[in-house]
This record gives C-alpha cells, structure tokens and sequence, in this order.
C-alpha cells in the first residue's frame, strides 16, 4: 500500500522546525514590507503641497505613528505582495519568481 504522505512532498513538509522556520520566515518578510511601506508613506508625506494650518510637533509625531500602524496593517494583509516574493525567493522550493531555480548558479 503506498503511503499519501510519502507521495506527496508538501505533506511531508510537517516538521515543527520547518514550520517554525517557515513562521520566522514569513515574520521577517512582512516586518521587511512594512519597514519598505513606511518608507514610501513617509516620501509620500515630504511631498505635502502646503504647509499645515495647525501643525505642530506633537501632530506630525501623531502621524508619523499612524503612518507606521498603515504599513504594518498593509504588510500584514498583504497588499503589495512583497512579503510573498520574499518568502518564493529565499525560503519555498528553491523557486524565484520568474520560475527559475534558486540553486546558486553563475548570472
């Protein structure tokens, strides 16, 4: 009788050191999107076209902190896909994005 989880290599892929290196994995990848998203909110910030009626210290630390909060929560739902090519690259399958192999080879 042959084994399912023999024939099918994604079952095999259970162990708790491969999945906790695959959740490390992806909690790197998504803090690396966010750190990336707060930078293009704050370029998008310096671009202001006026200046600020009532703005102050404490109001643009308020922003900045919400900013930061944006791209966390835009990193964790995943909207600009970074995390996930991150996680094709360096971690899933030796595969990149464009379907080659990650296997080290001359450029």
């Amino acid at each position: 009788m042959i084994n399912p989880a023999a024939a099918n290599p994604a079952a095999q892929a259970t162990d708790p050191a491969a999945t906790r290196r695959e959740a490390q994995m992806r909690q790197a990848a998504e803090a690396f999107e966010a750190v990336f998203l707060r930078q293009v909110i704050g370029s998008m910030r310096q671009a202001k076209i006026g200046e600020d009626l009532f703005g102050s210290s404490a109001s643009d630390q308020f922003r900045d902190m919400a900013d930061a909060r944006l791209a966390d929560d835009m990193a964790a739902r995943g909207s600009f896909g970074i995390a996930e090519l991150l996680l094709q690259q360096f971690g899933r399958g030796g595969t990149s994005p464009d379907g080659g192999t990650n296997d080290g080879g001359s450029r």
